[in-house]
């Protein structure tokens, strides 16, 4: 199994997973042709595209999400409340994710965890086969039990660490966006991040990928100075890596089971 963040930050997010039998996408926030054009410079094959998860409705997460399912007939799998805020049409195959109940998906077993953003039914997700699970956790407000839970076990995490708490307070954004991005329906702060993934460590952890950085409120030195700290308090001897907006970035293959 090969993962790819193909692009995270306010203009796109797209994760892809690439498996024996072909490519599952987690958000799809570029059109066809982009993700198409950053699956190829990754050397990840353009389809088949088996599956479409989609974290939540906002264009950043999810404008690729239709047109792409109609050309490749793939399905889109998300909450509920997603699908409905999304308008998929009839004749695109949809597959509903319930909060904590695991599904079989292209041999993966896939598990939703809802989670609190200003969206209708958003989650973060884990994907588990081929000796490797992933977690994705991007737009999150706040953390909860529940994505603690998700997070633990997985041997790669890719986790929203959106915003300098400083450079929020200090940026150019009017009052009510700060108050938007910092509060509980907003994105986790790199503090809040560090926090998060000091609670989950665990010695299989071995990839930890620090995504959807604001280009206003944030750095990746930042971002990455709050993740090492926190984890290096647990032990953590892993890869701790940053997503960029435009290029993809390759995760390393996990250990051998």
């Amino acid at each position: 199994m090969t993962l790819v963040v193909l692009g995270s930050g306010s203009r796109g997010n797209a994760v892809a997973l690439a498996t024996p039998d072909g490519v599952i996408l987690i958000d799809a926030g570029f059109g066809p042709r982009t993700l198409a054009r950053r699956l190829r410079a990754a050397g990840l094959p353009t389809e088949p595209i088996l599956g479409i998860l989609i974290t939540h409705e906002h264009g950043d997460h999810a404008r690729g999400a239709i047109p792409l399912a109609r050309k490749t007939h793939a399905p889109i799998l998300a909450s509920a409340g997603t699908l409905r805020a999304l308008r998929v049409p009839t004749a695109i195959e949809v597959i509903p994710l319930s909060a904590y109940q695991n599904i079989a998906f292209a041999g993966m077993t896939v598990t939703a965890c809802p989670v609190p953003h200003d969206a209708a039914e958003p989650i973060a997700v884990s994907l588990e086969g081929f000796g490797h699970r992933v977690a994705v956790a991007l737009d999150v407000g706040r953390t909860t039990s529940g994505l603690e839970l998700l997070l633990r076990g997985a041997s790669t995490v890719v986790l929203e660490a959106n915003h300098d708490d400083i450079l929020l307070r200090t940026g150019g954004y009017p009052p009510s966006v700060r108050e938007r991005i910092a509060g509980s329906g907003g994105h986790l702060s790199n503090r809040a991040a560090a926090e998060l993934l000091e609670s989950v460590c665990h010695a299989g952890l071995e990839t930890v990928v620090l995504a959807h950085l604001s280009a206003q409120c944030n750095t990746p030195a930042l971002a990455r100075a709050a993740a090492i700290a926190a984890l290096r308090r647990r032990g953590f001897r892993g890869n701790l890596l940053v997503a960029a907006q435009d290029q993809p970035l390759a995760i390393p293959a996990p250990r051998a089971a």
